[in-house]
């Protein structure tokens, strides 16, 4: 009983330390308003940025897979994940799965916002 607790915060400790956070909240839009015009009036843009910017394919392709049904969910889940990996955020498929469909274009922008600034500090206590 106490084993596994000590452990858990152990881990967790250890995942505070070398885990970052988004910079910018999930519902932080107009922290950037520039990314929040272009990101409602042309996601295809946005969405095809964050691809490029996060390696996982080219802005054009990017932004042309966002048209087609299935494909965009899946394109967006490995754009998300890669984001997360290259700044050491964390989360989960399941968590973005939920984000991407429940908040669409608020995980846009915060993606968006994410790739433009760069990567999280991590903050040591």
């Amino acid at each position: 009983g106490s084993f596994k607790l000590s452990y858990y915060n152990e881990y967790k400790s250890y995942l505070s330390l070398t885990m970052g956070e988004w910079k910018h909240s999930l519902f932080g839009c107009f922290d950037d308003c520039g990314i929040c015009v272009v990101a409602f009036f042309v996601p295809c843009v946005t969405f095809g940025q964050n691809a490029e910017a996060s390696g996982v394919t080219s802005c054009v392709v990017g932004a042309c897979c966002l048209f087609v049904p299935l494909i965009n969910i899946i394109c967006w889940l490995k754009i998300r994940g890669a984001i997360r990996e290259k700044y050491s955020i964390e989360g989960s498929l399941i968590g973005d799965f939920f984000t991407i469909c429940c908040c669409t274009p608020c995980a846009l922008v915060q993606e968006a916002q994410e790739c433009k600034n760069g990567p999280p500090s991590i903050q040591r206590s």
